[in-house]
């Protein structure tokens, strides 16, 4: 009997070391990517629905972003750690004498203040952080698995407006997908979906194991849904341009197997959409187009982009000052240009949206910027470029992980964002997620962690499973 009074009490406790067990697994994974995290809760913030009345410009996100830069700071000065290398300095810190110039140059202390805050946020700080804050492959990863996760969920949102007749106005129809964007960023989801669907193919293309790269290809068969129903030329572009980039980086048989799994795939998508195949085949054969018969929309592009040269030529070094090329439209543009693109949809009534910008980025920078401030950045995604470039081919090594699909991700990256800013610029709620993005391509390109990241993440995952286990003996 004294035996059985005994041994009861220590029941309860054996039953209880398996939860003790999980809850203490749990909190060594999240201690083991807490530096990263609150770059994830950036991308998990452009996730939330925001009202129709928007103007596209910062939100909850571009806060947290701050907040991110301010937290990768502190933990610089707690830890005593020197910020970046001397390559890293001189590659993003490129576009600051530009910016600083231009700043100077606009039309108002606060257009001029505004404008350098959100391009330092977008291409210096931002990136800078998250190449500071992911420490292996294994954040970097993460990162990528959360694009692909955001652009599932807008993704969604944008399947169910077109098949729902809820999203925006499309020759007349409301079946425009825009996810949770709104129809005054009409761009937003097609941009989010796009960067999505390159990390899931570099995912795809890696040599992790097999179930992760099947899960992958699956995400990125899906996400081709979505993409096709933003109705977006230029997003379409990009990601044709970036994934045959990153199925040529992976090397030629790969490449020609999963470009016929592509096409196959694409032509039963398309096929299944029923009424929309009419108008996909239209937005597709005016690509063709743009310089023999152009609609409206091009046209405009063409009179922006012909306003930001006039611009350029009558201010060639530091343009007219950030902020600056909505003030000097109407001087430069010719009649041809619309007083507005149409939006409508998606719970929002009817208006003209201004076209405020040349939506092409390089033009943008060369108008209100000059040479200086194009060379700065332009310079900047280059060398950006090479560099991962030249990782790349650390990451075709003999080992069996060397992070090649980081690499694949890195340049599908980057390419798709170059390949972009020639048909758009910055400005929405999606905006932040590009700095994100030179920020994963900054970590690849401008630090030595790729060739050992999968060393340096074994030990740190070692050494958080020998303390869990200490701290439960």
């Amino acid at each position: 009997m004294s035996q059985a009074r005994v041994a009861e009490p220590l029941r309860p406790a054996r039953e209880a070391a398996p939860a003790v067990r999980e809850l203490a697994r749990l909190r060594r994974r999240a201690g083991a990517f807490a530096p990263v995290l609150p770059v994830v809760s950036v991308l998990a913030l452009v996730a939330l629905p925001f009202g129709p009345s928007g103007e596209g410009g910062a939100g909850p996100a571009d806060a947290v972003s701050g907040l991110v830069v301010l937290y990768c700071a502190i933990r610089l000065l707690r830890d005593r750690r020197r910020p970046l290398s001397g390559t890293a300095a001189v590659v993003l810190g490129m576009p600051v004498v530009g910016l600083a110039l231009a700043a100077m140059d606009a039309g108002s202390p606060g257009a001029g203040l505004t404008g350098l805050g959100r391009y330092l946020q977008i291409f210096v700080l931002v990136p800078a952080a998250v190449l500071l804050l992911v420490r292996d492959r294994a954040d970097f990863r993460l990162l990528a698995w959360s694009f692909v996760t955001l652009a599932g969920w807008q993704g969604a949102v944008g399947v169910h407006q077109y098949t729902t007749g809820t999203g925006a106005s499309y020759q007349g129809e409301d079946i425009r997908a825009v996810g949770t964007f709104g129809a005054e960023d009409v761009m937003g989801m097609a941009t989010v979906v796009s960067f999505g669907l390159v990390c899931a193919v570099g995912l795809a293309l890696g040599r992790t194991p097999l179930r992760q790269r099947a899960l992958a290809a699956g995400c990125a068969m899906a996400l081709l849904v979505p993409l096709a129903l933003s109705f977006s030329r230029g997003a379409w572009i990009a990601t044709a341009v970036a994934c045959g980039a990153q199925l040529a980086l992976a090397g030629p048989r790969r490449a020609l197997r999963t470009a016929a799994v592509a096409v196959a795939a694409g032509v039963v998508l398309v096929g299944g959409f029923g009424v929309g195949t009419a108008m996909l085949q239209e937005r597709i054969d005016s690509i063709t187009k743009v310089t023999d018969a152009p609609d409206q929309s091009v046209t405009d592009r063409y009179t922006m982009w012909a306003a930001a040269t006039g611009m350029w030529r009558e201010h060639p070094l530091t343009g007219v000052g950030l902020k600056g090329f909505p003030d000097h439209r109407d001087g430069h543009a010719s009649l041809a240009l619309s007083s507005g693109s149409d939006t409508g949809g998606a719970g929002a009534a009817y208006r003209k949206q201004p076209l405020l910008s040349p939506h092409n980025m390089y033009l943008l920078v060369l108008s209100e910027q000059g040479l200086i401030g194009l060379v700065g950045l332009a310079g900047s995604w280059l060398a950006l470029l090479v560099c991962a470039f030249r990782g790349l081919r650390r990451a075709h090594g003999p080992a069996p992980d060397r992070g090649l699909d980081c690499a694949l991700v890195a340049c599908g990256l980057l390419v798709w964002q170059l390949t972009d800013f020639v048909y758009a610029d910055i400005g929405g709620t999606s905006t932040v997620l590009t700095a994100v993005c030179f920020g994963l391509a900054a970590w690849w390109a401008l630090t030595d962690a790729g060739a050992d990241a999968g060393t340096a993440a074994g030990d740190r995952c070692a050494g958080a499973r020998a303390a869990g286990e200490a701290a439960l003996r």
